[in-house]
């Protein structure tokens, strides 16, 4: 324990600020809103994180911030190498490029010594049409070896937790289109191609061990080609950060098996945040309400309703509820602590104590109130406006406590 404060004060002195030619980072690194050379910022930092799935990952990262001619951070790279004992040794590097507003580029690729990998790019554009029409692309492939179920439903039992590698490559697509400047109707279009294989976590039985595809449909795999429709209300301030606003989404998303889906099912969704600032944004209230059902006979495990992890119910790991539809609420207050330079680098340093309440269901009439899970929990956060947040957030469920570390708001 003594030696932590030295370790980061050894961090602090490492970092450094460098003047970097604008010819050697190339676009969408930098554009013309950088100026000549561009301020690269290093930060050398230990990782520590862990998750009620994966356990603890240690390792180290260096962040390299790049800093545009209003002085903003709108580029971030950082290479990682980290170590887990399910997965062995992990490299991996992660870029997020903000080259104006209205386009942003993000990537994360990876590969682990042991059954985890992730290559996956985000791109979103809404500089068509006068900026009325908005394009996101995400092409993905990932391997998880770490993926958990339970059982369906909101009684599924910790005793029954059984472990396997989610194996998935796919595609998403939306083009959404303003309507008037607070209304966009968007269309989507989703492939996803799930196959089941032997998990990381030995220490708890195999899902294939344990269940069948007559119990659990989509266990030997399968294809989802998704098609959605969408009508979204806006009046936040900013999409990535906002401070401000309301925000409303209903939507409707068909998976046909005559178009390659493994069987014919229906998803419906209906969301509303709202963002309340007091005090010049010091104090900001967020809420959240989701409703979410999936209709249809047979459908695959992985595409029914879903909750728990870092963005749903925080308490409990990523997919630990399942069933036909959930219900969920999240409350949080984001307080600004202060303001600091470090390394060079304006932040905002955010105190976010929450609370989250859902459960899943077989339809909404049929909830009952001891089926909620009431996960309370405190979240710190570090903001570099106007474009990347980090966070840790540490809820606390009937389970126990879980802590997720990761980059970007819960919602």
């Amino acid at each position: 324990m003594r030696k932590l404060p030295f370790l980061l004060l050894l961090f602090t002195m490492t970092a450094c600020t460098s003047m970097v030619p604008r010819t050697y980072l190339p676009y969408p690194i930098t554009n013309e809103t950088f100026p000549d050379p561009v301020k690269t910022v290093s930060i050398p930092l230990p990782v520590i994180a862990t998750s009620p799935n994966e356990g603890i990952t240690v390792g180290a990262l260096t962040a390299f911030l790049l800093h545009n001619a209003k002085d903003e951070v709108s580029t971030l790279a950082a290479p990682q190498v980290n170590y887990n004992k399910y997965f062995g040794a992990t490299f991996s590097l992660y870029g997020a490029f903000y080259p104006s507003p209205s386009r942003s580029w993000e990537m994360n690729f990876s590969k682990s010594t042991k059954v985890n990998q992730d290559y996956e790019i985000k791109y979103r554009d809404k500089t068509l049409v006068d900026g009325r029409l908005e394009l996101f692309l995400f092409p993905y492939g990932y391997s998880d070896g770490s993926a958990r179920f339970y059982g369906f439903q909101s009684t599924s039992s910790k005793d029954n937790e059984t472990n396997y590698a989610d194996e998935e490559y796919g595609f998403t697509a939306t083009v959404g289109y303003d309507i008037t400047e607070h209304l966009q109707i968007l269309f989507g279009e989703r492939i996803r191609k799930v196959s089941i294989g032997r998990g990381a976590v030995t220490s708890v039985p195999y899902t294939k061990d344990v269940y069948t595809e007559q119990e659990v449909p989509g266990l030997n795999g399968f294809t989802a080609h998704a098609q959605k429709i969408a009508i979204i209300y806006s009046t936040l301030d900013s999409r990535d950060m906002p401070t401000r606003g309301i925000y409303a989404k209903a939507s409707f998303e068909s998976s046909l098996k005559a178009l390659g889906s493994s069987c014919d099912y229906n998803h419906y969704e209906a969301e509303l945040k709202g963002y309340f600032p007091l005090s010049d944004a010091r104090f900001i209230t967020v809420g959240r309400i989701a409703y979410n059902q999936t209709l249809g006979n047979s459908v695959p495990f992985l595409e029914r309703s879903i909750l728990g992890g870092e963005n749903t119910l925080r308490g409990y790991g990523r997919n630990r509820f399942i069933d036909s539809s959930y219900l969920l609420l999240n409350l949080e207050e984001r307080i600004r602590l202060f303001r600091w330079s470090l390394f060079n680098v304006n932040t905002d340093w955010e105190l976010a104590p929450f609370i989250d309440l859902g459960a899943v269901m077989e339809c909404l009439d049929r909830a009952e109130t001891r089926n909620f899970e009431f996960n309370p929990g405190i979240g710190f956060r570090a903001v570099v406006r106007p474009n990347i947040v980090g966070r840790v957030d540490i809820g606390f469920g009937n389970e126990g406590p879980a802590v997720f570390v990761g980059l970007g708001y819960p919602f």
